[in-house]
């Protein structure tokens, strides 16, 4: 039982860190487009979207993460006025969504071995 909380904790504690690298990654490409207006306020719309996106993909299939979450970066860019063509903004957010869960899956495999559940 100790080692089913311990798993449920550290897949919350994932799921945050999950959100706190695709806001990283938003502000980081915000920053680089020349946003400086706002740059925390409008990353954390813009990775609110596209973790929601990423989210509603993982539910239904877990490529649809790949499709949702560049597609909600996209639309929620448009909102935000940075000079990027439409195909490059969907790269970016295929790129962002990417890295994000890449880096939270291999952290999370490598938590679930270190406590015996993999």
């Amino acid at each position: 039982m100790l080692y089913r909380m311990i798993t449920i904790v550290g897949g919350l504690v994932f799921v945050i860190i999950l959100f706190a690298l695709i806001w990283f990654f938003c502000k980081k490409f915000l920053e680089h487009h020349g946003v400086t207006d706002q740059v925390k306020d409008r990353a954390i719309v813009l990775a609110t979207w596209t973790f929601a996106g990423i989210s509603v993909g993982l539910v239904f299939a877990v490529v649809g993460a790949f499709v949702l979450g560049p597609w909600a970066f996209y639309r929620t860019l448009r909102g935000h006025d940075v000079e990027i063509s439409d195909g490059a903004a969907v790269l970016w957010g295929l790129g962002i969504v990417v890295a994000s869960l890449g880096i939270t899956a291999i952290g999370f495999f490598g938590f679930l071995m270190l406590v015996g559940a993999y």
